[in-house]
């Protein structure tokens, strides 16, 4: 006898057709753009730094963190505070779904889980598309010749879960556990060793420090946190500093040597090889990089 099974029709919330444009940005503190506006979805999502944004005839300050949403046909334009240098993301994109609506106008604090679909879109499209660096006139993606297969498709599916976790997160009412779930607990202990590292990047902080402010195990935190972010505990450290060693060269406020002794890096030699070990090139090749004409 034959089975007579239904075949479930999938409701698609976001559908996005066409990806537009992605970009990650490292500005320097006096970019300023000149401002458009198109037929297509826009989002904007300061990682480092602050910087702010026209929406219409609105003016936003957007802070470390913090997320915007472009509705089509909107007139934008982003730029710098000339005091902090930001790093950008950006995402344009088609989606026709009514329920873009909710987003129209909107601005998020990012949460922290919802970073890994960002993420992941910034390696994704490298990988896929030959995304020029810090190019902010770029009008059409071209797929690099060693591109992946289903690069494209991977793009789009995170874009989506994206804005579906947005959602759930902003119209759903959370419920109050008394007892904690496992994952509730490592990803706040994990959150705790971000916590302890962003604020010690002035230090010589070691992953001995972490774990006994914590006090766990060198073990177990190691263990953890390169499941939660694919680093070491160390490695994380030396790739956030780097990222604020290059932030304070796009604000052009201190010397190399200024900046390694800020950074607590033994000394100004070392500072450079490990600079150029996590970017690819030295600090005065980036510094030349990212200036303004």
């Amino acid at each position: 006898m034959k089975a007579a099974y239904v075949k479930h029709q999938i409701v698609n919330l976001f559908p996005v057709s066409k990806i537009v444009t992605i970009h990650y940005f490292e500005f320097d503190k006096d970019f300023a753009s000149q401002g458009e506006s198109h037929d297509f979805w826009e989002f904007v999502y300061a990682d480092k730094g602050e910087v702010i944004i026209t929406a219409g005839k609105k003016e936003i300050v957007l802070k470390q963190g913090e997320g915007y949403f472009h509705k089509p046909n909107e007139f934008h334009r982003h730029s710098a505070n000339s005091v902090t240098a930001p790093n950008l993301f950006i995402i344009s994109f088609v989606c026709n779904s009514k329920s873009m609506d909710f987003f129209k106008g909107k601005k998020i604090r990012v949460q922290s889980k919802w970073k890994q679909y960002i993420s992941a879109i910034v390696e994704e499209g490298r990988a896929t598309f030959d995304l020029p660096f810090n190019n902010p006139d770029l009008l059409e993606l071209c797929i690099r010749e060693d591109a992946l297969i289903g690069g494209q498709q991977m793009i789009k599916t995170y874009l989506e879960q994206f804005l579906i976790s947005v959602l759930r997160s902003e119209t759903r009412v959370q419920e109050t556990k008394i007892f904690p779930t496992r994952e509730t607990m490592v990803n706040h202990q994990v959150t705790e060793i971000i916590s302890i590292i962003e604020n010690s990047l002035y230090t010589q902080l070691s992953v001995s420090d972490i774990c006994s402010r914590l006090s766990y195990s060198k073990a177990y935190l190691s263990k953890i946190f390169k499941e939660y972010s694919g680093y070491s505990m160390a490695e994380y450290l030396t790739i956030i500093k780097i990222e604020k060693a290059k932030q304070l060269i796009r604000q052009r406020d201190m010397n190399f040597t200024q900046i390694s002794d800020k950074l607590a890096f033994s000394n100004p030699l070392y500072f450079s090889r490990v600079f150029k070990k996590v970017t690819g090139m030295s600090p005065r090749d980036y510094m030349h990089s990212v200036k303004v004409d």
